[in-house]
């Protein structure tokens, strides 16, 4: 059989965040695997006590073998962040830019793992072989450093990944996307696949550039009167640089806040990305500056309760506080599910007397991917045969894949994680489904959705928990009252509505209707009182909380 190219994401393709994508050379029954990226996606409220949600890797269990490496397009945590835990799974080497291998170092060193991922530095431009992959780094431009576009060739064809990128005309701390060589690649006298980044491919024209927000945020820091906050994803080097240098103008000092800005700010430092920028001071050294000599940068762009703005906003960080006539810029854009966090923060402020401005109100952040303009051009300048639409929810994956089709795209495959695109001899999405999912890490224990216990802490979250303990002889009768606590049900203050008493009502009935002989059988008295419990609550409440019965037998 002919050998073929085969695409499959594990993550990332029909939700934002967690990718995963996996290309397979040779025959179905004897592929080698080149990982690209590793991300994770951060849970919301819908998952009570789970910090990180990750790809679920069941499908490489049995691939281990045949997985010749794992190359990361740049140091973002939906395409990063999942090394460190999964890894153990994989096993495998780790290609990444210094600044990315700094990150991951660095990630690894705080977070106290027991092993040391090993992790190979290429730089960008550089092409290396992986088995029967040959890979070369490609710059692009986005809102973190050294962030690369794959170009993958090998016996059976070409594709090239994109990663997250855009067509910056004025990026800050990284080189403009690398058009020569994407050019190059598309005037090649072979058939490519693209593999494209759909994250803003719903929105018409193209994306601001990285200078512009450095001019806008100039302005704000000289017409400032007092102090200025900037808060950003920690990430954002090419940010950090511009607001450095609107501060240096407006003769401010540069205090930073929060570990992920000190520590990001180490790396690009030790890596010669801020030449010319004054170091950055300590947090206190926010207490002795004048007030108008001040320009902080800090975390809690997406509304994170421990980070610093969001401790500012509460007045209860030990070294920060902001004072009426201080301005507060949110340059980043809330993350979809954030948003009320992050307007709970901005009211907390402006209650302050702290004025606000976000990217409603200036020029203060851009996107790092590419509308419907810049998604035209790459497809000018790389005439691909196939696209695959990846990066994005569905209402991106389709705008992508309808653009794609306008464009004159000979063939355009949706797919979803999980599926599996042939790439080559022919473009197709196969019928076969590859096992994928989700797992959580819930404290420092990684588990499927089903081990993780999620569904009854949501019950908890919903109707409180019942504990009722009884103690019974060998006759059936009763030893002792029973004893019964409560937990996240309303506290009433009228004693002839409450629900000890409900609750009391409940046992005493089934105490009284069931013989003692049949209260001997431990199982059936705590099963009968669950019920009674649960249906009275209900009738008082309106809801069901869980009940848990104890019966001891002496």
């Amino acid at each position: 059989m002919q050998d073929q190219l085969v695409f499959v994401p594990l993550g990332g393709v029909g939700e934002i965040g967690m990718n995963f994508g996996l290309y397979g050379f040779g025959a179905p029954d004897n592929r080698k695997w080149l990982i690209v990226d590793c991300g994770l996606t951060f849970a919301g409220p819908d998952l009570p006590g789970i910090e990180l949600v990750m790809p679920d890797l069941r499908f490489l269990e049995d691939e281990a073998d045949n997985i010749v490496g794992m190359v990361l397009t740049h140091a973002h945590e939906d395409h990063y962040g999942g090394v460190m835990d999964l890894w153990p799974q994989l096993e495998c080497d780790v290609y990444a830019s210094p600044f990315a291998a700094a990150m991951l170092k660095a990630k690894g060193r705080s977070n106290n793992f027991g092993y040391e991922v090993p992790v190979k530095i290429v730089q960008q431009g550089d092409t290396f072989e992986l088995g029967p992959f040959k890979v070369e780094l490609i710059n692009v431009a986005h809102s973190i450093p050294e962030s690369s576009a794959l170009y993958i060739e090998t016996p059976a064809g070409r594709a090239l990944h994109t990663g997250d990128w855009k067509l910056d005309p004025s990026p800050v701390g990284n080189a403009p996307t690398d058009e020569k060589r994407l050019r190059e690649i598309g005037a090649m006298d072979a058939p490519l696949a693209l593999i494209c980044d759909s994250t803003n491919a719903v929105r018409e024209g193209e994306s601001p550039g990285e200078g512009e927000v450095a001019e806008s945020l100039e302005k704000l820091m000289l017409d400032a009167p007092q102090r200025v906050a900037v808060t950003i994803f920690a990430s954002n080097v090419g940010r950090m640089i511009s607001i450095a240098r609107a501060a240096q103008k407006a003769g401010r000092h540069v205090v930073a806040s929060g570990r992920a800005i000190h520590r990001t700010s180490e790396i690009a430092r030790d890596l010669g990305m801020f030449e010319g920028i004054e170091p950055f001071l300590d947090q206190d050294a926010f207490g002795y500056l004048p007030r108008e000599k001040v320009c902080l940068i800090c975390t809690g762009s997406q509304g994170e309760s421990r980070a610093a703005i969001a401790r500012i906003a509460r007045d209860d960080h030990h070294a920060l506080t902001l004072n009426k006539g201080d301005q507060v810029i949110f340059s980043s854009k809330a993350i979809p599910g954030n948003e009320k966090d992050v307007l709970d923060i901005q009211n907390l402020l402006i209650n302050q007397g702290v004025k606000v401005i976000s990217d409603k109100d200036a020029l203060v952040h851009v996107s790092g991917h590419p509308r419907r303009g810049e998604l035209r051009r790459l497809y000018e300048w790389l005439k691909p045969s196939v696209l695959v639409p990846v990066h994005g929810e569905a209402a991106h994956l389709e705008a992508q894949a309808e653009l794609g089709r306008e464009a004159g795209i000979e063939k355009v495959l949706s797919i979803r994680n999980g599926d599996m695109a042939m790439l080559y001899p022919s473009a197709e999405r196969l019928v076969d489904e590859v096992p994928s999912g989700r797992v959580y890490l819930d404290g420092d224990i990684l588990c499927s959705p089903e081990e993780s216990g999620v569904r009854e802490r949501r019950k908890l979250a919903f109707g409180g928990f019942i504990a009722v303990s009884m103690v019974v002889d060998g006759k059936g009768q009763m030893r002792e009252a029973p004893q019964v606590e409560l937990y996240g049900l309303p506290q009433l203050e009228d004693e002839d509505e409450d629900f000890d008493l409900v609750v009391d009502k409940a046992i005493d009935g089934v105490i009284r209707s069931m013989p003692a002989k049949k209260r001997g059988a431990v199982h059936v008295l705590a099963e009968a009182v669950r019920r009674a419990v649960r249906s009275e609550v209900n009738q008082f409440w309106g809801k069901k909380p869980i009940v848990k019965v104890f019966v001891h037998k002496v």
